[in-house]
């Protein structure tokens, strides 16, 4: 049976990796970038954690590395899927995230500093059903305005509403937890996508105002919680509580100015041994970049992050396929501004939320929600090379 099983074998390494194959079609620029940011996180959340995490000096990020192996199979397999597929799936994609949000208001789901995001699964193990509903939602909002109304390149009006609708109770769910970091990046990605669906002006002032409104809503009936409410005023002024609201902020801005322009040296950070800045392998990672490889280092890496942007940019734009363009021009808008948050934050031009620098912190669920969308990116590149 060996012996038989052995030519099979040679013949699918052969198609696999044949001048036909997708492997080559792949955007390797796209790849080598994503791959030096998960280097070079592996590297900031080895030295944010050796001192103190579970298994140190290397658990946690031997941890990360298992994280980024599951992460980079599974952007394999979607990067192999035929973005038809991804169409046809998208409702089911979307349903089952939506059962994922809804366990997590259950008593299945767990608070995991200060918010109820998590659900549990043992072994140090816990699942982030909102950092899945990202790719999930830009797959449903993508099918839904995939077709445009007859005669026009604009959205129709019932696919609009059910964008809305979809977006909606996504967000929704999310608030409950709460989680008013990730629910932004939803309300990004919704507008995103409606913009780069044709939506017209007028509708584009009139779901900004009701967003603000919405948002409006949430501070004056107290949605938040206190701690959040906190770290929104005190991104006005942290030197008026810089031992309370203000703390992060003002750490954050200590560790990232004392790495000056070269940096202290890997591992030799003050304070990220001292772990004066709270959550420095995950929300703050980027005063681990500013602090031991300086501001060259922390360039190199806002760089790294503009040519993946970049790259998802040009595949949209070559992409003749609408669905496709869409899906990828949501990928954009969700790594571009929570990469703008997440750095902003640190340096003092965003209030503090609780969102991940894509492919540099540490992270699981985000790790492979990351992952996917990068899967999703190389999708349509390799489809709309074969066109």
């Amino acid at each position: 049976m060996n012996q038989a099983l052995a030519p099979q074998s040679r013949s699918f390494v052969r198609r696999a990796m044949g001048a036909q194959s997708a492997v080559w079609r792949v955007d390797g620029v796209l790849l080598v970038a994503v791959m030096a940011l998960s280097v070079i996180g592996t590297l900031l959340v080895w030295s944010s954690t050796r001192t103190w995490a579970a298994g140190a000096p290397t658990g946690m990020a031997k941890k990360h590395v298992l994280n980024l192996v599951i992460g980079w199979i599974l952007c394999g397999i979607v990067a192999m899927a035929d973005q038809r597929r991804l169409r046809v799936y998208a409702p089911a994609v979307y349903g089952v995230s939506l059962l994922g949000l809804l366990a997590v208001v259950t008593p299945l789901g767990s608070t995991i500093n200060g918010s109820h995001s998590w659900i549990l699964l043992g072994g140090g193990f816990a699942v982030q059903p909102s950092e899945l509903a990202k790719p999930a939602l830009i797959l449903m909002m993508g099918a839904l305005l995939a077709e445009p109304a007859p005669g026009t390149d604009r959205p129709r009006t019932l696919d609009l509403l059910l964008c809305v609708a979809a977006s909606g109770i996504a967000a929704g769910l999310i608030m409950l937890q709460p989680d008013f970091g990730t629910t932004m990046v939803l309300a990004v990605i919704t507008g995103g996508l409606l913009i780069f669906a044709g939506l017209r002006k007028r509708y584009i002032i009139g779901l900004a105002v009701l967003a603000m409104a919405g948002a409006l809503a949430v501070w004056l009936f107290g949605l938040l919680k206190p701690y959040q409410v906190a770290r929104f005023t005190a991104f006005i002024n942290p030197a008026n509580d810089p031992r309370g609201a203000g703390y992060n902020s003002t750490q954050a801005l200590i560790a990232i100015g004392s790495g000056e322009l070269f940096g202290k040296g890997l591992f030799h950070g003050g304070q990220t041994t001292g772990r004066f800045v709270p959550e420095q392998h995950t929300d703050f990672i980027f005063t681990v970049v500013g602090e031991e490889f300086g501001f060259l280092g922390s360039v190199t890496v806002v760089l790294l992050l503009g040519v993946v942007l970049l790259r998802g940019l040009r595949i949209a734009r070559q992409c003749e396929d609408r669905f496709g363009a869409l899906v990828v021009g949501g990928v954009v808008c969700w790594f571009a501004f929570q990469s703008f948050v997440n750095v902003g934050m640190t340096i003092g031009i965003m209030p503090i939320t609780g969102v991940p620098l894509p492919f540099v912190s540490y992270g699981g669920t985000a790790t492979f929600a990351n992952m996917i969308a990068l899967g999703l990116l190389q999708a349509v590149h390799i489809r709309e090379r074969t066109f």
